[in-house]
């Protein structure tokens, strides 16, 4: 009898600690490159932080270019409905569905330094976006570097110098200024925007200098253009996220090793990652020989005059929405300029 009870606390034992080092795999994508900025100096080093800090229990498979299937518009459903535990989300992808993200990505409101708009984007999430974002469980909200226009052809001197170009823009807001400089906008995922320059759909957009290598804009384009100044054209707004209940299912250890990567200081190395992207991206477009230009300060303030007409056009949009328009857009101000102040 005695021998009976020591085996069964054995295998209670056995069993605790199997429990105890319960092992998850979970699989996360994106929709460009594993050779971009984002991927290469945030992605992949954050799935193997984890890795390491899990002693090797959560592995985190990485799949670029949305090969577990769907599009990058989708991205946000996939890992809400588990088809995907965790991925690299654009809100501004599926226009009107998370409105109140649209306040970080108007027109001038952020500066050219990725890691100061993640910081803000972070602050601005914890105050008005976690509703919006309740069906998944957040790690990091971030904002890339300063977006700028690369054409085909000579590079624009003046806002009429865009007037009439077939430009690809990455969100709403993006759209709404282009419009306003008399291009013809078309909202496009950044994966189609190669093929469509190519094919000459396009005859430019705006993106940031990190994605221009990996799209091949050193040969389909011949020029880059950003602003005079401090303030980027746009920043665009982006979360990493995974499905709630694969999250919650982890064991408290598990999860704490989530958690301990998660957050403001998480969302501020997401944002490094443009950055250090955007240094390269925009050394190689000038080996290549091609056009690198900023727009003169006058020209910069016209623009800026442009999209304060976008920015109080939005207001009146969200106001319409019974959302708080200004207030909105002066929470985002305040949130950047706190931001600025961390270096």
């Amino acid at each position: 009898m005695t021998r009976f009870w020591m085996t069964a606390a054995l295998a209670a034992t056995l069993s605790a600690s199997s429990a105890y080092a319960q092992e998850v795999t979970l699989r996360f994508q994106h929709f460009v490159s594993p050779n971009s900025a984002n991927p290469r100096y945030f992605i992949e080093p954050w799935a193997e932080k984890i890795e390491t800090e899990s002693d090797g229990r959560i592995k985190v498979e990485i799949y670029p270019f949305m090969q577990l299937g769907g599009s990058a518009p989708e991205q946000y459903d996939l890992i809400v409905d588990g088809i995907i535990d965790g991925g690299w989300v654009i809100p501004g992808y599926t226009a009107g569905r998370f409105p109140e993200t649209e306040a970080m990505e108007l027109p001038f409101m952020g500066p050219k330094s990725g890691e100061q708009a993640s910081i803000a984007a972070w602050n601005f999430t914890q105050k008005y976006l976690m509703d919006d974002f309740e069906d998944v469980h957040l790690i990091a909200a971030h904002m890339h570097g300063p977006g700028l226009v690369h054409l085909k052809g000579e590079g624009p001197k003046t806002v009429e110098d865009l007037q009439g170009k077939k430009l690809r823009g990455p969100s709403r807001t993006a759209t709404m200024l282009l419009e306003k400089l008399g291009a013809s906008p078309i909202g496009m995922p950044v994966p189609q925007f190669p093929e469509a320059l190519s094919k000459g759909v396009l005859d430019g957009g705006v993106i940031t200098w990190e994605m221009a290598p990996s799209l091949k804009l050193d040969e389909l384009t011949d020029s880059h253009t950003d602003v005079a100044g401090d303030d980027a054209l746009y920043n665009l707004f982006f979360i990493w996220a995974m499905n709630k209940d694969i999250y919650e299912s982890l064991p408290d250890d598990l999860r704490a090793v989530i958690d301990a990567n998660s957050g403001l200081e998480t969302s501020a190395w997401a944002g490094r990652a443009h950055d250090t992207g955007d240094t390269w991206g925009k050394d190689l477009m000038a080996e290549a020989g091609n056009e690198i230009n900023e727009l003169s300060e006058a020209e910069t303030d016209r623009l800026k005059a442009l999209g304060e007409e976008v920015t109080q056009e939005w207001i009146a949009d969200m106001d319409s929405k019974g959302l708080p328009g200004q207030q909105l857009v002066d929470d985002a101000r305040a949130m950047v300029e706190e931001a600025r102040a961390t270096e």
